[in-house]
């Protein structure tokens, strides 16, 4: 495995534009932001919002506040990869989502794929794409010291260093960033991990990890389509090993997994386990009981029904609720557990709205048997 380090006081950019009232100053929020959380949100699911001024929306993430209250934010604008597309988020406050409000936005190019978390130091954090489409586009990012009230100047990262590339990474208990990225080369993907121990001042890249080439079309010639996987999404199983859940293409059909047993540093080779993937984003979340819960198209082809998928050694599951089963596109969730134990959920909804769920933890089944985890396979790619 090779690793690549990026100190980020070099090779990074200032962004030059500054869209009004976001930029080091307080957003435009039109609801008031509250010091301690005034009520959690319905538990069957609400819109985020009904109305906004972008025609379609994609890839939301979600944060739980320092306060309780909840903060999302995904693209949105004429249609993805159209240069008028930026980053939207909305604050959850008394009860209601606050009316949209942008983020950020790059001049004359789309935006992509915001995610939102807190590093060790209590700061906030928003990471995003920009460019002109997945196989060329450059990383960005901005952060909050007062939980999204304001916002820093936009940093533009350095080449080859993309931040978490949809899903929020993965921070241990000594602040440690492990972020899941991936790259999405002329018919060939794979994921990459970047590390970062100061708070992501410096980054280490690490990878690439893919599955072995008998899977899919890697390798055989005079196929059109990308071969791989990307979109990894990290959890703890305890000790020093992590996994991650990563996105494949319909060539190998399956949610793809790669382990590691010193924190993120070394990863094997990425192998398929029992869910379906119809080439759709994920994401996955590990509950403080150790259980794993998967968001998730249990489908061969489409993004339609949209699940949720729950298991006890991270290596089986059992899908047991539907989000969504009609016709469309339900698609690219974020997860996360709440303090008070209970998941909050959010997706695209037929890239017109976003859709949040509150899930209950008491609704979580427990199947049979105590937690048990995979034998550690050899690593391969060291």
């Amino acid at each position: 495995m090779k690793a690549f380090t990026f100190p980020m006081g070099l090779g990074l950019l200032m962004a030059s534009f500054a869209p009004s009232g976001t930029f080091g100053r307080q957003s435009a929020w039109t609801c008031k932001f509250a010091d301690d959380a005034g009520g959690q949100a319905g538990s069957i699911g609400e819109f985020i919002f009904t109305t906004a001024p972008f025609p379609s929306c994609h890839a939301s993430t979600i944060v739980e506040l320092r306060n309780g209250n909840l903060m999302a934010a995904w693209f949105g604008g004429t249609a993805e990869s159209k240069p008028d597309v930026a980053i939207w988020g909305s604050y959850y406050s008394g009860g209601q989502w606050c009316a949209p409000v942008e983020l950020a936005r790059e001049a004359h190019v789309a935006a992509y794929n915001p995610v939102l978390f807190y590093t060790k130091d209590g700061r906030l954090w928003l990471y995003y794409k920009f460019g002109p489409g997945p196989t060329d586009w450059t990383g960005a990012r901005r952060s909050s010291s007062d939980d999204g009230r304001s916002w820093s100047a936009v940093e533009h990262l350095a080449a080859g260093l993309l931040g978490p590339i949809r899903t929020r990474p993965l921070l241990l208990k000594d602040g440690t960033i492990i972020s899941g990225t991936s790259v999405e080369s002329y018919l060939s993907w794979a994921c990459w991990i970047e590390r970062s121990t100061d708070g992501g001042s410096t980054w280490k890249k690490l990878g690439p990890i893919t599955v072995p080439r008998d899977l899919g079309r890697s390798g055989r010639q005079g196929s059109a389509s990308p071969d791989g996987i990307i979109q990894p999404s990290i959890v703890t199983l305890g000790g020093k090993r992590l996994r991650f859940y990563a996105r494949s293409t319909e060539s190998i059909g399956r949610i793809c997994v790669s382990d590691s047993f010193d924190n993120g540093l070394t990863w094997t080779s990425a192998h398929p386990i029992d869910l379906p993937n119809p080439n759709s984003g994920i994401d996955a979340v590990a509950l403080r009981d150790g259980r794993i819960v998967l968001v998730y198209n249990h489908s061969d082809k489409g993004r339609t029904p949209l699940n949720i998928a729950v298991s006890e050694d991270g290596e089986h599951f059992q899908m047991f609720h539907t989000l969504e089963d009609q016709p469309g596109e339900y698609s690219y969730p974020a997860i996360i557990q709440g303090r008070n134990g209970d998941l909050h959920i959010t997706y695209t909804w037929n890239r017109k709205r976003i859709r949040h769920v509150l899930f209950p933890l008491k609704d979580i089944p427990r199947l049979t048997g105590r937690v048990t985890r995979p034998p550690s396979p050899a690593l391969s790619n060291k």
